[in-house]
């Protein structure tokens, strides 16, 4: 697909649509964060492209396994002006059903996505403009919102190198199925959503799963008569603002998703249930030999109480609002631990002695914005910003998880934050020149856009 169907037969190639082009603000990232922000750029008339490495929408499937579902319910899905509308709100879409709710999107929006396009340099020049350099060739804006997401980079720990070579190792972003691995028992490292969801679909195949536990938490899919996010959602809990916690950095460094699944219709994901039916749990991987052995901490009854802590502070958040809002709902017991690890549960694991044939790495992702010469990072490199807005006149990040709330970035919540950059961005008036604290930008140093080699590299955040 190229730049002709997206703005009309009138333009050409991508690379004619792009370079030498110049837009009032230009988006990057055509996933839910892009798209949303493409629709109230175009309700407000401001001209704009979206730019797109891949296809719109495309990590839901090609960073999805085959089984893979929402964990939310559809009615969430509630992109600006195209909410779900299918016949099951109260179901979760596969992959293949979310790819197509995005495609519906653009196609009924029509909104200008340039595909297959990489933009591998944003920088500022001294009157304020952006410029953008891309494999289609260079573009300058007066505005740029980066909506390339937090999942950029798969990460995978060091101690990965040590094992063995004849053990097949992919991350989480390339699984697609238990067929797909070698025959033998599987190493799943990480229980976050990806890891737990990995883990139960190779379990339900039939195939020897071990699990290396960490410490998210999880939380019950249904309670006391309706969905949790139900529940959630008119207790007010997607909206609580980042603001609202005593460190605003706490939730987006700390607050891992809790897991749960919407797979055939939904449930729970009891780990201790898995492990009555021969799954096998293990602490938090601490270490590995190149002999193929592994060595784990000795936290795996701490993790689980911690999950089922969490799960249950939840259930209580929900008792108190029905019992002030005095609604009519069933009682329902509380979950009782089915499994608990013993005492000398054990803290090593050798690959080869359990038929381990294949590890998944379900260790997170990482971003990547070395592309961004300009100056909005911290120092652990995360854009500074204030509700996407950032210290630089012009600059906007949307998408990032609790950008503003728990439901930034997410289908349920990222119009919120679109409309609310969109109405910045209207407001904005570029400015005519870029300070410097003395001299020009190329007296004070070497103009770094022609002398790449006088930067010293930067590594991924």
């Amino acid at each position: 697909m190229d730049g002709r169907q997206r703005f009309g037969a009138a333009v050409g190639s991508v690379g004619e649509v792009l370079d030498g082009r110049h837009f009032p603000v230009a988006v990057i990232g055509g996933g839910q964060a892009g798209l949303s922000m493409s629709y109230h750029l175009q309700r407000r008339g401001i001209g704009h492209v979206v730019v797109e490495a891949e296809t719109a929408g495309h990590d839901w499937t090609d960073r999805r396994w085959d089984s893979f579902c929402l964990v939310t319910p559809n009615w969430q899905c509630r992109l600006p002006g195209y909410p779900y509308q299918g016949s099951d709100p109260d179901g979760f879409m596969v992959r293949d059903e979310i790819a197509g709710y995005l495609a519906g999107y653009v196609k009924h929006y029509n909104f200008p996505v340039v595909e297959h396009t990489t933009v591998t340099r944003l920088q500022q020049d001294r009157a304020g403009r952006f410029r953008l350099s891309s494999t289609a060739g260079e573009l300058t804006a007066d505005q740029v919102v980066v909506a390339t997401g937090p999942y950029q980079v798969p990460r995978t720990p060091r101690l990965a190198e040590r094992l063995p070579e004849a053990v097949t190792q992919l991350h989480s972003a390339d699984y697609r199925s238990p067929a797909a691995l070698p025959e033998g028992a599987v190493l799943v490292v990480g229980t976050g959503q990806s890891g737990c969801q990995i883990a139960e679909d190779l379990h339900l195949a039939g195939r020897t799963v071990h699990l290396a536990v960490g410490g998210a938490t999880r939380v019950a899919r249904r309670y006391r008569g309706r969905d949790v996010v139900a529940w959630l959602e008119l207790t007010g809990y997607y909206q609580r603002a980042i603001t609202d916690f005593p460190e605003a950095d706490w939730p987006r460094l700390h607050r891992a998703n809790q897991y749960v699944t919407g797979r055939d219709g939904g449930h729970d994901i009891d780990l201790r249930a898995f492990a009555t039916e021969g799954m096998r749990l293990y602490g938090r991987l601490t270490g590995a030999t190149t002999g193929g052995g592994l060595t784990f901490a000795d936290d795996l009854a701490c993790n689980l109480d911690g999950a089922d802590a969490a799960s249950d502070s939840v259930k209580n958040s929900i008792d108190a609002y029905i019992e002030a809002a005095d609604l009519d709902a069933p009682a329902e017991a509380r979950y009782v631990p089915v499994w608990t690890p013993r005492p000398d549960h054990p803290v090593r694991l050798d690959l080869a002695a359990e038929g381990i044939t294949a590890v998944v790495w379900a260790t997170g992702f990482g971003a990547d914005h070395r592309w961004i010469e300009v100056p909005v990072f911290d120092g652990r490199g995360y854009p500074t910003h204030r509700r996407g807005v950032t210290s630089c006149p012009g600059l906007y990040f949307l998408g990032l998880p609790w950008q503003h709330t728990w439901g930034s970035g997410r289908f349920g919540g990222v119009a919120q934050d679109a409309e609310h950059l969109a109405g910045k961005i209207t407001a904005y008036a570029r400015p005519n020149e870029v300070s410097w604290i003395a001299g020009t930008a190329v007296s004070t140093f070497p103009e770094i856009s022609r002398d790449d080699e006088w930067m010293a590299p930067r590594t991924v955040a």
